[in-house]
């Protein structure tokens, strides 16, 4: 996968996997690492999937409707990456904080929906539910936080409590951050974001 690494000089941090949203690239999200920990290793990724010439993570049938099969392969897909890059490039793979906005959330929702040990924790930027009707590994342990819209078109609130409430049900600690706007990643949840984190790291 088309990745940036940047080495950071506190190994006790974890390695910020930087996920960005549809027509993003790798680039995008690292204003945003910056501000959450300048310290910590960086890891950003961009999407394998093109729609109208747009990266993503995973293809989707309509609007807000993912293309599941897809979704699988392509979370397996980046889970085996993370693997390889561990060992590429010497950072703890058991200590990955994925920050996602958008397609790219959802694709860090995918992972722990799948992989019990893919992540450690994660900042979900207007994340939606990946998936239905399944069984989610055991979270215990795993910290994640999610900023919502209330005014989201694309994400509403009622799934927006859904996914936390998925996560809590399998064991992992959710802090919820409600912004007034829409779909956009806004100052004030960047720096809610980065208050949750220094509470934690």
């Amino acid at each position: 996968m088309i990745h940036i690494f940047k080495k950071g000089n506190d190994e006790s941090k974890p390695t910020l996997l930087l996920l960005h949203g549809t027509g993003g690239n790798e680039r995008d999200l690292f204003p945003l690492a910056e501000r959450i920990d300048p310290n910590a290793n960086v890891l950003s990724v961009r999407g394998n999937v093109v729609e109208n010439g747009m990266p993503r993570f995973f293809r989707r049938l309509a609007e807000g409707v993912f293309d599941i099969e897809d979704l699988i392969k392509r979370t397996e897909e980046l889970n085996e990456f993370l693997n390889e890059a561990a060992d590429q490039y010497g950072f703890d793979r058991d200590h990955i904080l994925a920050i996602g906005y958008s397609n790219g959330a959802n694709i860090a929702g995918s992972l722990l929906f799948h992989y019990q040990d893919a992540l450690k924790g994660a900042i979900l930027h207007h994340p939606m539910v990946p998936r239905r009707g399944i069984a989610l590994p055991d979270l215990t342990g795993k910290k994640i936080f999610i900023a919502a819209g209330k005014n989201d078109p694309i994400c509403s609130q009622e799934e927006s409590v859904e996914l936390k409430d998925f996560f809590e049900g399998a064991g992992a600690k959710v802090e919820m951050f409600w912004e007034n706007h829409g779909h956009m990643l806004t100052y004030r949840e960047l720096e809610a974001a980065k208050t949750w984190y220094d509470q934690i790291y």
